[in-house]
């Protein structure tokens, strides 16, 4: 074959995968097959994960690979692209989690709602992305009016504060707290580990804040052995007046102090710090206060529980992710700055090529400017058709019912012999043990090694999907309601079900422990 010949056939088989006509017919396939899967995840006997051995679905996905059309064998047919299509497509869904399935009720990943999904399909298809805004200009406008709305229910005030879409809650916490080290210890960022500082840099920090924190506190040089863990109180909130005396301490030894990161809520059990009193103490001596507000924000949009986000205004940073409580496909996670000066405090560096000097009132719009992210997919079309289509009630209604499952759950416990709740929820988060007394007479490391293994076969079943926490060492199940369709039948069912796989260790219990490396998110 000759050079050209060889061009012409390159050409076709890329006419071909960009054929409207194939991606008319695709679409259609997949309408079907979404709606299909939607209905069956209804079915009591339909599996919430798909569960397989790692190396079993690491073969199957590479043997769909090796199975890829070569040159030779391309088909131009679209009625036979359309049948391979519809197989690898229904293989994603019958290996997939279905997280829309009631029975789901593990991590803090929603089960979103499916029409957003659909308007992040236009962001996938069309491939918008955006850092300068001629790149995106329409998704810029849309996450600067999100970004202004949202502002405005947290209760910052409008034309004071500005923020910004990253691809999570991680980045986000990094990029807020990366603004409060620039804004106390700008030669960090100048002169890296040769800056000669006056006093150390220090993070006071909820003992119960999550991981990343400490990830940025190494990714920003501060040193994960600067994070001062902050005393919670029987709540498992921050202490006040411990934060005070944490503070007063770092004065007197001349520390410096980055931030105060509190949460709203926390990971392991969904308590919210008091963050008017927080709130407080950082105005009074002149601290950045930083929340992560990853999951518990979007309570501001519920007036029956607003009340526990009451003072989140007054943080300089808060991180507020869309893809948790919104119910928006993952990722699009908010950081909010209350002072919009902070917008450029994080990166301010410069890239000719893509900032135009001769339109310098669009400068504010490049959003590259603010973010990490150099080429940013536009993550925030779900939630704006959503909000459009739907309005900022739904986002309250998502917040109000799936709070009150937690609290219905949270009765069911008390109501059942030998089950016990750890705390009192204040959101969708509960986390119980199921503790006969025959447990309880177990050394504390066979009852952890019962909780491990009873929520792997649950899992591995396929018939719910909860994960488990660690708390001062002992080993409970965790649930997280994030699909707002489960009901108090599903629960008593998941009571049930660990109850009977309790049960049954009580004449065969492994002598040996075993760990579950699941994290919590």
């Amino acid at each position: 074959m000759t050079e050209d010949q060889e061009l012409n056939s390159a050409r076709s088989r890329i006419e071909a995968a960009f054929d409207p006509e194939l991606l008319s017919a695709a679409s259609q396939t997949l309408a079907e097959l979404l709606t299909t899967h939607a209905r069956s995840l209804t079915e009591p006997d339909t599996p919430v994960l798909n569960w397989q051995a790692p190396a079993e679905n690491l073969k199957q996905a590479l043997e769909q690979l090796l199975q890829a059309p070569t040159e030779e064998s391309v088909d131009s047919d679209i009625t036979n692209r359309i049948q391979n299509f519809r197989l690898l497509a229904q293989t994603m869904l019958d290996r997939g989690h279905n997280l829309q399935n009631p029975r789901y009720i593990g991590h803090q990943v929603p089960a979103s709602v499916p029409l957003a999904g659909l308007f992040d399909a236009i962001t996938a298809v069309t491939n918008q992305v955006m850092a300068v805004y001629e790149m995106g200009p329409w998704a810029t406008a849309v996450e600067l009016a999100l970004i202004e709305l949202i502002g405005t229910e947290i209760g910052f005030t409008p034309g004071e504060f500005t923020g910004l879409v990253t691809h999570g809650g991680s980045l986000a916490n990094l990029t807020g707290l990366l603004a409060a080290r620039n804004q106390s210890c700008p030669e960090i960022g100048t002169l890296g580990p040769q800056a000669q500082m006056d006093a150390a840099p220090v993070l006071l920090v909820s003992a119960d804040a999550h991981y990343s924190v400490t990830r940025s506190a190494n990714i920003l040089g501060i040193g994960t052995e600067q994070i001062l863990k902050i005393p919670l109180d029987e709540q498992r909130r921050i202490q006040p007046q411990a934060l005070e005396e944490l503070i007063l301490q770092c004065r007197s030894e001349q520390r410096t102090i980055i931030a105060v990161v509190a949460c709203a809520c926390a990971t392991p059990i969904g308590a919210f710090d008091p963050l008017e009193q927080i709130a407080d103490l950082c105005e009074k001596y002149k601290v950045w206060l930083h929340v992560d507000a990853a999951h518990g924000g979007p309570t501001c949009f519920s007036e029956r529980h607003r009340h526990l986000t009451r003072g989140l205004h007054r943080a300089d940073s808060v991180v507020f992710d869309a893809h948790k409580m919104m119910f928006i496909p993952a990722l699009s996670a908010f950081l909010f700055f209350k002072n919009k000066a902070h917008r450029f405090t994080a990166f301010q560096q410069q890239a000719p090529y893509l900032f135009d000097p001769s339109a310098p009132e669009i400068a504010d719009y490049d959003l590259g400017l603010r973010t990490i992210e150099c080429t940013k997919r536009a993550n925030s079309y779900a939630l704006w058709g959503t909000w459009a289509l739907f309005g900022k009630q739904l986002f309250a209604d998502l917040v109000d019912v799936t709070f009150e499952t937690a609290r219905t759950f949270h009765s069911l416990i008390k109501e059942m012999p030998d089950f016990e709740a750890v705390h009192d929820p204040q959101c969708n988060i509960v986390v119980f043990r199921y503790l006969p007394g025959w447990l309880a007479a177990l050394p504390l490391e066979q009852q952890n090694m019962i909780h491990f293994r009873v929520r792997r076969q649950i899992i591995e079943s396929g018939e719910f999907y909860i994960v488990h926490s660690v708390l001062d060492g002992q080993a409970a199940f965790r649930i997280t309601v994030m699909n707002p369709l489960t009901k108090e039948s599903h629960l008593r069912q998941l009571l049930n079900s660990i109850q009977t796989k309790v049960e049954k260790f009580r004449d065969t219990i492994p002598a040996s422990p075993q760990t579950d490396h699941c994290e919590q998110t």
